[in-house]
């Protein structure tokens, strides 16, 4: 389909989702609550008279919300889009889920697309070395699990905690794998600062509190201006994956839900991304594919994800060596909101 069909595609859409209310309600997996500007950019500007509701929360959260809810009967979600990709099939299983192929979603790894077509891959997001090169020159970064090693970065490391979030103990398990639990107990020895959240580490980094992380994303092609730098390992694994997305089967805006699904994929949406699309028809000026690189696998956490015994275990022996979570939710989300 061509960027023309889209946009005659998505003006029908919007037509429809005026004329049931104008209004669209989204849980999104993040852990800032500033995130929602992300899945509201682009979107709010060219369908304004959308009354878009978009609420950040912890995917492990936002998931048993969406369960609750069915439960009760009291759906007011119209879209989700969660790191949780085992949820998906479930909820298709239970028939949570509407079937609704997007505009673009035949560009997607169809192996995060349901064949019937209730979810699909809506933006791709990548975990690895983030610098601010103010501070540490790119030719000096971290780029490998060994160089947060060295001794000029004791006291400097800030990381997510894996046993917190998914994806980063995936990353973990793949560290591991390769270095060994010793290179764990190395890491710990230099000292990092622990918190919660993947966006945490690059506010402790942008106010000098803190000088490398390996557990965050950030733009491939950041502002004039912009210090920060997304440095993906040479050799060493980086964490990768697809976030898939999905209306549910009683949203109370489908209409509007539809739009939202097809403009996320659209080429414009696609083009905007932070990082890499999530279509493999569009690309990123200066940056391979991300199926080039050899050393990150969507496919591989898919895996992972699915494995819900395998996540536990390993979540439970990060605990063991790190110690517990600690600290507040960092979306500031209240548990029991819904």
């Amino acid at each position: 389909m061509s960027e023309r069909d889209e946009n005659v595609a998505m003006a029908g859409l919007y037509e429809a989702a005026k004329d049931e209310g104008g209004r669209l309600v989204v849980y999104a997996g993040g852990d800032a609550p500033e995130q929602a500007g992300l899945y509201t950019a682009g979107f709010a500007e060219r369908f304004p008279e959308i009354d878009v509701e978009v609420t950040v929360d912890l995917s492990k959260y936002h998931n048993a919300r969406v369960d609750g809810l069915h439960l009760r009967g009291e759906n007011r979600v119209d879209v989700v889009h969660l790191q949780t990709l085992h949820d998906f099939p479930h909820w298709k299983r239970e028939g949570l889920l509407l079937p609704y192929r997007p505009l673009g979603a035949e560009h997607g790894d169809p192996a995060y697309a349901d064949p019937d077509g209730t979810y699909c891959a809506l933006f791709a997001f990548a975990f690895s070395n983030v610098v601010d090169t103010a501070v540490i020159p790119a030719d000096r970064a971290p780029r490998e699990a060994v160089d947060y090693l060295r001794p000029e970065l004791k006291d400097r490391i800030v990381l997510t905690y894996p046993h917190d979030d998914d994806a980063v103990l995936y990353q973990f398990e793949q560290l591991i794998d390769r270095h060994g639990y010793g290179w764990l107990e190395k890491l710990q020895a230099q000292n990092p600062l622990w918190v919660r959240g993947t966006a945490t580490p690059l506010a402790k980094i942008a106010s000098g509190e803190r000088a490398a992380t390996f557990t965050s994303s950030y733009p491939l092609n950041p502002g004039a201006g912009d210090t920060l730098r997304f440095l993906p390992a040479r050799e060493d694994f980086f964490q990768s994956w697809y976030q898939p997305g999905a209306i549910l089967a009683a949203a109370p805006h489908p209409a509007a839900a539809k739009l939202y699904l097809s403009y996320r994929l659209s080429t414009e949406a696609q083009r905007a991304s932070a990082q890499w699309p999530a279509r493999t028809d569009i690309t990123v000026p200066n940056w391979p594919a991300l199926s080039a690189y050899a050393n990150t696998s969507p496919a591989g956490f898919l895996a992972f994800m699915a494995d819900r015994a395998r996540v536990e275990r390993l979540r439970g022996l990060l605990e063991d060596f790190i110690g517990p979570v600690e600290g507040p939710n960092p979306t500031g989300v209240d548990r029991l909101w819904h």
